[in-house]
């Protein structure tokens, strides 16, 4: 028997000894504070010195890790509580933004700081947009002044680009937008950010990220509408903004209305249904009538898919532009309504090249419908077009120019020989007296002798080719009194 002591198995192995520079350091914002008020506390207020301290002191200090801790000192002085309030047992130092004085120059001064150190250490840029949208929901916890400054800072570095202007959301807060605190600070925010810019530079960027229609959000839900946004804005000197929000919330207003005008055509609602829906729209939303006239056609165009083929194109567009004359006539009663809506058919017809010779047939079209009259014609045809397809659709206008101007000139010479003479024109007189006039036999448009009256408009001489439906010229008229 074996009496010799076993040994016990031993793990063996390598151990390693862990390297200084991979060792966890510890967070403690609290020596980096000391550390950076000491340096402010030793510039003083001078901030081009404060500037130069900051980018040094950045080669010694973890600023990528205490970011948070570096923008509470540079803004309040200290170290911030949740809330906002400055912790009592924490340096402070006066060499911040809270501390400063309440005037413009002074924040654009501090501005110029915050640029300089986020140029100089580029990775400090999220952590400051980070810093600015939580002081924005502790506006609450500094006072009138602190968040006045705080305002005017926050415009001018929005203005500059050193700050998105996504970090507004923090403002639709709903404690600060029910207490009023949103509004308040907007109006600081937005004075500095126009006189550093303007309004279409602070329309750009609210637009990219998508805030250009949620300003009446600053307000609480039943005071969101343009006229208490308008009012409140106006007297505190922001008339451009509110005139920018008026605008907007117009813009929206004519996509609602052109997106409900082209469902109700989709189900083939009666006209004088959507007749009656637009003319409430317009009212209620402010929307003159040459606006809603473009609408109503960019809705008319696109409730059928036209024919990829031009020789087909302009027959389809005739029977359908025929089929909605009625709506389109309602809302050509002013004369700037009808020259809007011949802009928009150039327009059309330019851009869809297969409408390219069908601009004349419409045109025509309307003025038989009486959706176009001839004054608004002559003057789109004279100085009012716009340079799209000019000189094609100039030419194909030529020969229903010349026939306007002559028949105009020629209802003048009628209108004179009815109020000698006696009318013209077909109707019974008052004393039960008929006139009738002999057809003529043919019109310059198509050779064969068929034509019909038209329903006068200003001439009394006005014919339309049955084939054709297009205007013939005028020609001398036998009228023949009758029983």
């Amino acid at each position: 028997m074996n009496n010799q002591k076993q040994q016990k198995p031993t793990l063996s192995g390598q151990r390693f000894k862990t390297r200084k520079r991979d060792e966890k350091e510890r967070f403690d914002p609290t020596q980096f504070q000391d550390c950076i008020i000491q340096g402010l506390t030793e510039t003083g207020t001078d901030l081009e010195a404060v500037a130069k301290f900051l980018d040094a002191s950045g080669a010694k200090l973890d600023y990528r890790r205490y970011a948070e801790t570096l923008f509470d000192i540079l803004v309040a002085g200290g170290m911030l509580a949740p809330g906002g309030t400055l912790a009592d047992d924490m340096m402070r130092t006066d060499v911040c933004v809270f501390a400063a004085q309440e005037d413009l120059e002074t924040m654009q001064a501090f501005a110029q700081v915050f640029n300089k150190l986020i140029r100089r250490y580029k990775y400090l840029e999220k952590g400051f947009e980070d810093e600015v949208k939580k002081l924005l929901l502790f506006l609450k916890g500094f006072s009138e002044s602190e968040r006045n400054k705080l305002a005017m800072l926050t415009g001018v570095l929005l203005a500059n680009g050193t700050l998105n202007a996504s970090i507004l959301n923090s403002l639709y807060n709903e404690n600060l937008v029910k207490e009023g605190v949103s509004a308040a600070f907007a109006v600081k925010l937005f004075k500095s950010w126009i006189n550093e810019k303007d309004i279409n530079a602070v329309a750009a960027s609210l637009r990219k990220v998508s805030m250009d229609n949620r300003l009446m959000e600053l307000f609480p839900a039943n005071k969101q509408s343009v006229e208490h946004f308008t009012k409140y804005f106006t007297e505190a000197g922001l008339k451009e903004l509110s005139e920018y929000v008026r605008n907007q919330q117009t813009i929206g207003a004519r996509k609602e209305l052109q997106k409900e005008l082209q469902e109700q055509m989709s189900r083939g609602d009666p006209f004088k249904d959507i007749i009656l829906y637009v003319k409430e729209e317009m009212k209620k939303n402010n929307i003159p009538e040459p606006v809603v006239i473009g609408i109503v056609w960019s809705s008319v165009m696109s409730t059928v898919e036209w024919n990829k083929k031009e020789e087909l194109v302009a027959e389809q567009a005739i029977k359908h532009l025929k089929q909605y004359s009625p709506l389109l006539a309602a809302f050509t009663t002013q004369g700037q309504s009808e020259l809007t809506l011949l802009l928009k058919i150039q327009e059309y017809c330019y851009d869809n090249i297969h409408f390219m010779k069908a601009f004349q047939k419409i045109v025509v079209l309307f003025y038989k419908a009486e959706v176009l009259s001839e004054e608004p014609i002559l003057k789109w045809y004279k100085d009012a077009h716009v340079a799209k397809g000019k000189s094609v659709f100039l030419e194909q206008m030529k020969k229903f120019v010349e026939w306007l101007k002559n028949a105009e000139e020629e209802s003048e010479s009628e209108a004179e020989e009815v109020r000698s003479n006696g009318p013209r024109h077909g109707k019974q007189l008052k004393n039960g007296e008929n006139w009738i006039a002999d057809l003529p036999d043919s019109c310059w448009h198509s050779e064969p002798p068929q034509v019909q009256p038209s329903k006068p408009v200003i001439t009394l001489l006005h014919y339309f080719c049955v084939n054709c439906e297009i205007c013939c010229l005028s020609v001398p008229l036998k009228w023949n009194k009758i029983s």
